[in-house]
């Protein structure tokens, strides 16, 4: 497995563009797949939007079923359990084209796909898969996750339901209030957490849908966005629940649920990602129609600056999705190689890039947000309003940088994994950071780089970005060792920057591929997005680095640390970034639409 990159050695290992996977690669089963999915969004959910809008979760729950008779609820099922057995990156791309038209329906779906279904495939005994999970793959039975309580949300082990053991010791016997929970209204099966006495982890139960055996609902939540999916508080009294309903062992629930959380962040990311695109598309639409002091709209520079940045955003967040999906595929593929089982290979796949995912989660969730936020400035009063889709869009966005454990968990989370990786030797950061150090202590060379290839000066940029966090988290170690967890906002700053170095390496990689592949002057519009992504997310790295610096360095180390910052940061033949947005505006507003 020596050949697979393990997550975190992309800040520590140059990454070759032909290593990656992107959009561009997906195979013709793929782009079956994708146009397929498409074809039933365009038909059964774009076209009802105002259903969704309306609180029609009648509609939400019969377009769920009419998912599950297309397959589309079953590929990550394995064929054993009546699911298609496809690959991750195939659950991705499923995933991320299903979800655009409406969070509603992409609430449900990545709610019953995700943590409703797979804690059973992951984690179940075979008699629990082959009684449950071919009644959730086909869409007979829904699915749900009882996690979170009014004082148990980010701190998910913290939850007081509790599971009593009956004196036959057949039966559990569970008590205890659920919130926020995703397809109550219709689902048929609960993975529920509780604790058993006073154990330091909670335990996962499966626990069938049954009023009367002590389970009721408040009313229907009504929330700022995914207005019709359906979200309710549910109550656990004494409800009887077989031992053999047990999901894995005693006291295993937060490993369960923590994992859960990695392989739902990664397809969060994707689902944001037809949601941009959608947004943009009507955007350019909008703005092609719309005509101001005799001209359209489309032509006035503060409307192409807006419409380049969205597209640029949506292809950084494609580019980094889909190589992370891959790494964790081929991931997967190994394991299984060296003999482990479908459920392990799986598990451990997804744990390793768990610091990928919650990048991803950061990144795009933000950024669909600023795309819906921007898309309701170019229809300007007509964006407020109900008759357009941006209004929708923008409140949808809001609930993504909340579930799947808030962004700012997320960003703190994903620095963390990144050290205690490096602690257990999994990815060499002492080496690379020390190096660093060495390096700021030297003389800088004034040599005369050779620029002529393409991307040779942006990814030297990249390189040199990945010092900065090296140099930033480095030295922030040393100075607090394992009290670093309570310094959050330093946290916070460095995650950014890592952050933006996986998203802007990913996007120049995607294209370098592409224009090798098609030529770079076929991809102009291509290469100016990787430019400014790169642009934009120097100036980023610039600013949480020396708020980080200043944050726990004095005197003559934050002075040399500053003087490393600036040499690291230091971008000398930055593009002309207005003739970059030109670039790729104007060839969104030609094809009218999002086209990359």
């Amino acid at each position: 497995m020596s050949d697979v990159t393990r997550g975190g050695q992309f800040l520590v290992k140059e990454t070759k563009c032909e290593s990656i996977f992107t959009p561009e690669d997906f195979n013709e089963e793929q782009i079956m797949m994708r146009d397929s999915v498409k074809e039933f969004v365009d038909k059964e959910l774009w076209a009802h939007k105002a259903r969704f809008e309306q609180k029609d979760y009648a509609y939400t729950e019969a377009c769920m079923k009419k998912a599950g008779d297309l397959g589309f609820l079953s590929i990550a099922v394995p064929e054993a359990y009546g699911g298609m057995g496809m690959g991750f990156v195939n659950t991705v791309l499923v995933c991320d084209h299903i979800s655009g038209a409406t969070g509603s329906f992409s609430t449900a779906f990545g709610a019953h796909t995700g943590i409703g279904t797979m804690p059973i495939t992951l984690y179940g005994t075979e008699e629990q898969k082959q009684k449950y999970v071919p009644k959730l793959a086909s869409g007979e039975w829904f699915g749900a996750y009882c996690l979170t309580e009014p004082g148990a949300g980010s701190d998910a082990n913290s939850g007081k339901t509790k599971a009593v053991l009956s004196e036959d010791g057949k039966t559990y016997k569970i008590t205890g209030q659920k919130m926020w929970i995703s397809n109550a209204g219709f689902c048929s099966v609960f993975i529920v957490f509780a604790r058993i006495g006073d154990d330091k982890n909670i335990t996962g139960f499966i626990v069938e849908n049954d009023p009367a055996n002590g389970i009721t609902m408040n009313e229907e939540e009504h929330k700022l966005g995914i207005r019709s999916s359906s979200t309710r508080q549910v109550f656990f009294t004494d409800t009887v629940v077989p031992v053999e309903n047990m999901l894995s062992e005693r006291g295993n629930g937060f490993k369960i649920a923590m994992n859960a959380l990695n392989v739902g962040r990664i397809k969060l990311a994707a689902a944001c990602l037809d949601a941009q695109r959608r947004v943009i598309t009507s955007s350019v639409e909008y703005a092609n129609e719309r005509v101001q002091f005799n001209t359209p709209i489309a032509k006035f520079g503060a409307i192409r600056y807006k419409l380049a940045e969205m597209a640029t955003s949506c292809y950084a967040g494609e580019s980094a999705t889909y190589r992370a999906s891959k790494d964790i595929e081929d991931r997967i593929a190994a394991r299984e190689a060296e003999g482990a089982s479908h459920q392990d290979a799986e598990l451990k796949g997804v744990e390793e890039y768990a610091i990928e995912c919650s990048i991803l989660k950061v990144a795009v969730s933000e950024d669909v947000q600023n795309c819906a936020d921007e898309g309701i400035q170019i229809f300007g009063g007509m964006g407020f309003s109900e008759d357009t889709p941006m209004e929708s869009a923008w409140r949808d966005a809001r609930i993504a940088r909340i579930y799947e454990g808030t962004n700012e968990i997320n960003r703190m989370l994903s620095v963390g994994m990144l050290i205690k990786k490096a602690m257990k030797g999994h990815v060499d950061l002492l080496g690379p950071a020390s190096k660093v150090g060495e390096e700021l202590m030297g003389i800088p060379s004034f040599d005369t780089p050779d620029y002529s290839e393409l991307f040779a000066e942006e990814k030297e940029m990249v390189a040199k970005l990945k010092k900065v966090f090296l140099m930033v988290a480095g030295s922030a170690v040393q100075k607090y060792g394992p009290d670093l967890d309570s310094h959050q906002q330093l946290l916070m700053a460095a995650s950014d920057i890592l952050i933006e170095v996986y998203m802007a390496e990913s996007t120049i990689l995607r294209t370098e591929k592409l224009a090798k592949k098609e030529g770079a002057d076929k991809v102009e519009q291509q290469i100016a997005m990787a430019q400014l992504y790169l642009y934009k997310a120097v100036d980023i790295i610039t600013q949480k680095g020396k708020e980080s610096i200043i944050s726990f360095a004095e005197g003559d180390e934050q002075r040399m640390m500053l003087m490393g910052l600036k040499r690291f940061t230091k971008y000398t033949n930055m593009p002309n970034i207005v003739a970059l947005r030109n670039t790729i505006a104007s060839k969104l507003i030609d094809e009218n639409q999002y086209c990359f």
